[in-house]
């Protein structure tokens, strides 16, 4: 399995059959300079209505597009989602999120799309043996890097992916970069690509965090 990071929150996972499943397409909205989408996929995720987000028109194909947290199957790939909030009021400021997790190659992929809020033991109980994980670490619209680290701590996944932080690409977007989330670690590993490919029994034995770097 691949894990390309395209910016923002958004990946492209891509299965060892070919199968093509992209997170979070996102429009370019001020503040954000990251490439327009141009790729394929068979299936979306769509974590909240945010246009930053949601560009699901973007995305070319004819993909089967995912936004309930009600547990689907497509070509072959078992998706669940894990109710959550883009605030940490409950949404009454930003709305609602969905966590979705699925599993390619024998690998579960955990997407925290914008999570604004520590997890409760019932959100945690829907996200256990996470294998790699795309989480938020910039903070302001999402939870911040202590938050995120929290949530490593508690899932333990192999692989943590950080995403939707500061970097060349979003120099004006309110929210921190990435290494107030990296740098007090030692399992960091900086990749200077924006893919890496992923093995089910090849995984770290305890969380690496990789830093990608966005493609477009």
């Amino acid at each position: 399995m691949k894990i390309k990071w395209l910016g923002h929150a958004s990946f492209l996972v891509t299965s060892d059959n070919g199968t093509r499943i992209i997170t979070d397409p996102y429009e370019p909205i001020l503040g954000m300079k990251y490439g327009e989408i141009k790729e394929s996929a068979d299936i979306v995720t769509v974590s909240h209505e945010h246009g930053d987000h949601n560009n699901v028109a973007a995305v070319q194909g004819n993909p089967r597009v995912l936004r309930e947290t009600k547990p689907v199957e497509v070509k072959g790939i078992r998706f669940s989602g894990v109710a959550t909030y883009h605030d940490n009021s409950g949404g009454s400021e930003r709305g609602s999120n969905v966590i979705f997790c699925f599993e390619v190659d024998g690998i579960k992929v955990c997407h925290f799309g914008d999570l604004g809020h520590m997890l409760s033991n019932e959100q945690v109980a829907g996200i256990v043996n996470v294998d790699i994980m795309m989480i938020p670490v910039g903070g302001n619209f999402t939870i911040d890097a202590k938050t995120a680290s929290d949530i490593v701590s508690m899932l333990s996944p192999a692989v943590v992916i950080p995403m939707h932080y500061k970097n060349d690409r979003c120099p004006e977007f309110p929210i921190a970069g990435v290494d107030a989330f990296t740098g007090d670690k030692t399992n960091v590993t900086n990749l200077e690509v924006s893919e890496a490919e992923f093995t089910a029994g090849k995984l770290p034995a305890a969380p690496q965090i990789v830093v990608l770097k966005p493609e477009l």
